[in-house]
């Protein structure tokens, strides 16, 4: 990208929600509008029988977890790099070892080289807020885990908010709402671990009793099923993608736009504020996991990584003996 180019993501959240480009104070042609879609149009249900339920509309899903099965979702094409997204309102009252997620894979595909973007709500007791995790693996490499943890500064079972993931070639963007919460840029030290083959688009609700909450402490709780998810506002806009060769269905220039779409400063304050004030577990900050840090870790906050108070407590108290669970973005924090 030349030095002299200006380059800002203008993300108006909008019932169309276009995306602009502006370089050197112009608009610049980039994404359509990005219209929501119906889920007939876009998906298709994994499993979960009557547990996925579809609103009169078509464009509004509930998918729900009682003692018999889950429910999810997932997208009819293949994707490589584009914007996708989905208004989300979660399960409400004791919801401990309940897991819902929004995500990317082609696990389905490529069993043992896959990658992943995801969202991971994850519940809690009565009293305790809803947790959100952000895992990123590529080529295979969930030994690694590049997760990270964050509060909320709303609760996301009163009302709907928006969660989007961006991806390119250059970058991944989490957004929730109109806020970025992270971004991965590539790197040469990630080599192949940087996502770069096709996924699909997935909703679930399952059981996460084993590890959830507190590390497995607290499990689900069926007295207080159907523990319902409802998901609105579904946007697919990418690279579709031939499940059969997995080349690109959309012309070249379309393919190339998302390697141009970055932040605001006023949008990179704004993701540095939230990382501070919510961020509770970083991978790059565990030294439990990881006494020496990936090597992309040594970009710092050039990549927007920043220690919270909490986290340093944490990460403190561990060092004092604490017994390590599945892996430390297990733990109840």
């Amino acid at each position: 990208m030349a030095s002299s180019s200006f380059l800002f993501l203008f993300l108006f959240l909008g019932s169309s929600l276009p995306l602009f480009i502006f370089t050197n104070g112009e608009k610049v042609p980039t994404l359509p509008n990005l219209t929501t879609l119906s889920f007939e149009e876009g998906y298709t249900q994994l499993f979960g029988d009557a547990n996925l339920m579809l609103h009169r509309d078509g464009r509004r899903v509930h998918i729900s977890l009682d003692e018999r099965t889950g429910a999810g979702f997932a997208s009819q094409d293949l994707y490589l790099h584009g914007f996708f997204s989905a208004s989300i309102k979660l399960p409400s009252d004791y919801a401990a070892g309940v897991v819902v997620a929004f995500y990317m894979s082609n696990g389905d595909m490529f069993e043992k080289t896959h990658d992943e973007l995801d969202f991971e709500f994850l519940g809690n007791v009565r009293g305790r807020e809803w947790r959100v995790q952000t895992n990123i693996y590529g080529n295979g490499s969930t030994s690694i885990g590049r997760e990270e943890r964050y509060g909320l500064w709303f609760d996301p079972t009163e009302d709907f908010h928006q969660y989007a993931i961006l991806w390119s070639h250059e970058r991944i963007i989490f957004y929730i709402d109109d806020i970025p919460i992270r971004e991965v840029v590539r790197t040469p030290a990630m080599g192949g671990q940087f996502p770069s083959k096709p996924m699909s688009l997935y909703a679930t609700i399952w059981d996460g009793s084993n590890w959830a909450t507190s590390g497995g402490r607290y499990k689900v709780n069926y007295k207080y099923a159907p523990y319902v998810a409802e998901f609105s506002d579904l946007i697919l806009h990418g690279c579709a993608v031939d499940p059969t060769s997995h080349r690109p269905t959309c012309e070249a220039a379309d393919a190339q736009v998302y390697n141009f779409i970055t932040m605001s400063s006023e949008q990179r304050s704004a993701m540095e504020k939230f990382r501070k004030k919510y961020m509770t577990y970083g991978y790059c900050y565990d030294r439990i996991r990881y006494q020496t840090p990936p090597l992309e870790c040594s970009v710092g906050s050039e990549a927007g990584l920043f220690l919270s108070s909490g986290e340093a407590k944490l990460y403190d108290r561990r060092r004092h003996g604490k017994r390590h669970r599945r892996n430390t973005a297990d733990a109840d924090i």
